[in-house]
């Protein structure tokens, strides 16, 4: 019997609207829950039904858990990964509208009747009637919706070859679905006989500027590290405070140096990554007293296509030593200026920069393997759900107290999550499907499709290839402190995995805003087409 539950637009927007109404935001129940409910819209179709086996939930480490959904084309070995994440941000952006968020026709209804609150732009998209807004509807529950529709095509026979839908938690936050899938991906081409030819993700073409209205596809994905900064200063009271150093002040000027600057920039043909910003800056004083905060820590966000990482670790360390000269030169300035006023002789002030790495070895050379193995652990206990960013903080600064006799100091350190860039740019196949994708799209529906190397919003394409070699690597998870304890990459089985990816997604706007919104016409009247074009084009290179 042939399905055709999800072939037409209407179907599809129906589809879309159940997704969205299943409240799945990053870390809550209705995330843990969403897999499941996705498995029940599929276990009861006719192909499943013959072989149950091919449709299953697999539990990650913390118990949330990710769906797999094959469709096998008799005889066929080939096979595409279609690659989405269930996992939403939270609504507070919403405000008053919160309770609708998860609503897409109410949402969308009210912000007809609150047109005022927005802009011309979003305005005049909402007037056409053709957007439905919602949290989750561009980002990235259209992209599921239509793979589900291509999935029930294969179910039909009308794929040229298998495919595996793999839809995963934690995308927003650690990747941590993404990381527990990888190993099960190769337990099921050994299981079924697969072989992976290509993983083709449905994430939401990104703007690159604001009102930009252009239709991207990727083949690949950027990457991205979180470096921070521990600066340790040494404490006195505020009434004299030449007799030790504000480490507000050491980050004042790590970020002046770093915020923004566009020598960190890395251009690829028409693409640039964004400069790095601070994500999280701020001292450690847990009370309000007249000491000065001497420790404080910030963590900026950097995005990578093709500098290799050992690069990326040495430009920040030049950075933090930079930093610590222009504290030693101004702590000295002020001193001087200051003893013009009282009597006492300025001494210079010496900040040594160091990374994770050398600091987790000079602790061990001072208190034993052992005891920082122990302080390591039981802290780690102690923090219980503490998030990964926090703990790497917190262990940063354990190690830092140990070796006190070294403060002032700056410590360069890593925190999860680290997403590899991925790129299938001049790979052979993708090159051939991408070049016929743009043909078809423009010739049959006067579409435009562009190009871009790097999808720039991070995705978990990222786990699917490994570009830096791990001499690269090492210089920034040698200095991650949860590296090798609770968050691992499992190297190995992404190398062993090693398959081209692209992206061809849904035309959205706005994510992880309050006007997020899917266009409906292009996201399911041609991108259906889209993809199948794409996967029949990948069969036929392969």
């Amino acid at each position: 019997m042939v399905s055709q539950q999800w072939q037409t637009k209407e179907a599809l927007t129906g589809l879309l609207a159940k997704l969205v109404e299943y409240d799945s935001i990053t870390g809550t129940e209705g995330e843990a829950t969403f897999p499941e409910y996705v498995y029940y819209l599929l276990k009861d179709m006719e192909y499943y039904e013959k072989a149950p086996d091919h449709l299953s939930l697999h539990p990650i480490q913390d118990g949330r858990r990710f769906l797999t959904a094959l469709v096998k084309k008799p005889g066929a070995v080939k096979t595409i990964v279609l690659l989405s994440h269930f996992d939403v941000v939270d609504v507070q952006d919403y405000g008053d509208l919160k309770h609708l968020a998860f609503r897409p026709q109410e949402l969308t209804d009210m912000m007809l009747m609150r047109k005022e609150l927005l802009s011309d732009f979003v305005k005049a998209e909402l007037e056409t009637g053709d957007w439905l807004f919602g949290r989750g509807s561009m980002d990235m529950k259209a992209g599921l919706a239509v793979q589900m529709g291509l999935l029930e095509k294969a179910m039909n026979g009308e794929v040229d070859g298998n495919l595996l839908l793999l839809t995963v938690p934690d995308e927003e936050a650690n990747s941590s679905g993404m990381l527990g899938a990888v190993d099960v991906l190769r337990q099921l081409a050994k299981q079924h006989e697969l072989q992976y030819v290509t993983c083709l993700n449905s994430e939401p073409a990104f703007s690159r500027y604001p009102n930009d209205q252009n239709h991207y596809i990727y083949t690949g994905s950027i990457g991205k590290i979180l470096a921070g900064f521990f600066c340790c200063g040494k404490e006195t009271h505020v009434g004299e405070p030449f007799s030790g150093l504000n480490a507000t002040l050491m980050a004042s000027e790590i970020s002046s140096l770093l915020e923004l600057n566009e020598q960190y920039c890395e251009k690829a043909g028409n693409e640039v990554t964004p400069p790095p910003t601070c994500l999280l800056q701020k001292d450690l004083k847990e009370e309000y007293s007249v000491q000065i905060p001497h420790l404080s820590v910030s963590l900026y966000n950097l995005l990578i296509m093709k500098r290799p990482l050992s690069e990326v670790h040495r430009l920040l360390k030049k950075t933090a030593n930079e930093a610590a000269r222009q504290v030693e030169r101004k702590y000295l300035q002020k001193a001087q200026s200051f003893a013009e006023m009282v009597a006492y002789e300025p001494e210079p002030l010496h900040v040594s920069v160091l990374s994770y790495r050398e600091l987790l070895s000079k602790a061990v050379e001072k208190a034993g393997a052992q005891e920082v193995e122990r302080r390591i652990v039981n802290l780690t206990t102690s923090m219980g759900t503490a998030d990964d960013r926090s703990l790497s903080i917190q262990i940063t600064a354990e190690l830092a107290g140990v070796c006190k006799e070294l403060a002032p100091m700056v410590v360069l350190f890593y925190a999860p999550p680290y997403y590899p860039a991925v790129s299938s740019s001049g790979d052979r196949m993708i090159e051939k499907a991408s070049e016929k994708l743009i043909a078809y799209a423009g010739s049959k529906y006067g579409v435009s499709l562009k190009r871009q190397n790097y999808f720039n919003g991070l995705s978990d394409l990222s786990f699917f290839q490994l570009k830096d070699g791990d001499e690269h690597m090492q210089s920034v998870l040698d200095s991650m402190p949860l590296y090798g304890k609770q968050y691992t990459l499992p190297m190995a089985a992404i190398r062993e995995l090693n398959m081209p990816v692209i992206n061809v997604g849904p035309e959205g706007r706005d994510a992880h805003q309050w006007t997020e919104r899917v266009n409906l016409p292009y996201s399911f009247g041609i991108l259906p087409d889209l993809l199948r074009h794409t996967a029949a084009s990948i069969f036929a290179e392969s």
